[in-house]
């Protein structure tokens, strides 16, 4: 094994690191560390991508010994500004063939640039999008800053939590806690608002589209480890943010607080200015929040509007509220794909921030409250619809993008997918 094939494995393997760190799907990972091998003249290499691990294998067909490599991914935090950055690299490195000393130096560029945006205005964006989740499902001003301290309070604990070690799960269920609190303590008051719309937002702003909708492609492209590792991933989220919930609510109800499923929010099905305008915020926010380019952001921004315009009419058609949510998410998922075509980015740049007023808040904190009022069998009803609205837009994104895929034209595909491979099952 020569020294320059070594530093191209070495290259391969922290820009797939990165990028499965930033948020990108296992297939599209793959296929950047493939494409980097091929253009340095490697071509016997078997990758492995999960969840937390980067295995890949070197077996030369001359007789030389292989070589096995692997990189762990021990922080995953969604950053699409640095995600952009590293595709950009990767097409630049392919197209140029950039010798592999200077793209190891350009790498660490990358992995070393100043943050898109302060740290306050991430910790703002995500409350916003608990403010302009409130505001689709309702509320007003009031409520919307209720929601907007209830997040900062949450995330701030959380961030406390885990300088002490304290596990993922418990930061999330102590956030989801914080919100259904002030709901609650609102709800006491007697406030003339819809205090609840309060604990739908900070849910929002909790629940794990990024990771479901990765979860979804990754089963599609055929990547079932990975996939069955983020679906776990994502039931744990949901269980610490209903955990959370359910503790408040239980609690609450024990004292004798008045909360009757009465109090439970639902998005108007309107397009109307609050909600057309609360669904807008939300996208925008939520880019704000995964850290988005500056320059992407109205793109973002405007997916979000789409999405819930096209969701109220899907409703208006009669369709089931699973059908309607994964009809919208399929629209956004094909537009969001064919423009990220257009500019050079990553899809999830645009598909991921437009699904934010999808997410089933209601459906969830609904879910709880009738658990809690001693109403299991409505209440886990409530919680299926929720899982299955959830799953529904992970699959409509996906559609869109196969779509997509499907019609536009073949000239420059030099190798079939694994997705694509037919088995007919077996």
């Amino acid at each position: 094994m020569t020294e320059q094939a070594n530093r191209a494995i070495s290259l391969s393997l922290r820009v797939g690191e990165l990028l499965l760190a930033s948020g990108e799907a296992t297939e599209n990972v793959t296929g950047a560390m493939r494409a980097i091998l091929r253009t340095y003249g490697l071509r016997h290499v078997e990758t492995d991508v999960n969840l937390s691990a980067i295995t890949l294998s070197h077996v030369p067909d001359d007789g030389r010994p292989a070589v096995t490599a692997e990189r762990r991914v021990r922080r995953r935090q969604p950053d699409y500004d640095r995600l952009v950055a590293l595709q950009a690299l990767v097409s630049e490195i392919t197209r140029r063939k950039l010798p592999v000393g200077m793209a190891q130096e350009r790498l660490r560029g990358v992995n070393r640039r100043p943050a898109v945006y302060p740290g306050w205005l991430v910790v703002a964006g995500l409350a916003s999008v608990s403010s302009s989740a409130a505001v689709l499902n309702g509320g007003g001003l009031a409520v919307a800053g209720a929601a907007f301290v209830a997040t900062v309070l949450g995330d701030r604990t959380g961030v406390w939590l885990a300088r002490r070690g304290v596990a993922e799960f418990f930061q999330l269920a102590v956030a989801a806690l914080i919100g259904t609190l002030i709901a609650v303590l609102m709800i006491w008051r007697e406030m003339p608002v819809p205090a609840s719309a309060v604990v739908v937002g900070a849910v929002v702003a909790l629940l794990p589209g990024r990771p479901l909708v990765a979860c979804v492609q990754d089963g599609i492209a055929g990547e079932y480890v990975t996939a069955t590792a983020r679906l776990t991933e994502v039931v744990f989220i949901v269980a610490a943010v209903v955990s959370g919930i359910g503790a408040m609510l239980a609690l609450a109800v024990k004292m004798g607080v008045p909360i009757t499923v009465d109090d439970t929010p639902t998005a108007p099905l309107s397009l109307a200015v609050p909600q057309v305008a609360g669904a807008l915020g939300l996208g925008l926010t939520f880019a704000v929040a995964l850290r988005v380019p500056p320059r992407h952001l109205l793109a973002g921004g405007l997916g979000g509007g789409l999405v819930w315009i096209c969701y109220v009419l899907a409703i208006r058609w009669d369709l089931p509220k699973v059908m309607a949510a994964m009809l919208a998410a399929a629209v956004i998922g094909l537009l969001g794909n064919a423009w990220a075509r257009r500019v050079r980015v990553p899809p999830m740049v645009f598909v991921i921030p437009a699904i934010g007023p999808l997410l089933p808040g209601s459906a969830l904190y609904r879910g709880m409250l009738k658990l809690s009022l001693g109403d299991l069998s409505a209440g886990m009803r409530s919680l299926v619809e929720a899982l299955s609205i959830a799953l529904g837009i992970g699959t409509g994104v996906i559609l869109g993008a196969e779509a997509l895929r499907a019609v536009r034209r073949r000239e420059g595909v030099r190798r079939i997918r694994p997705a694509s491979r037919s088995t007919r099952g077996y």
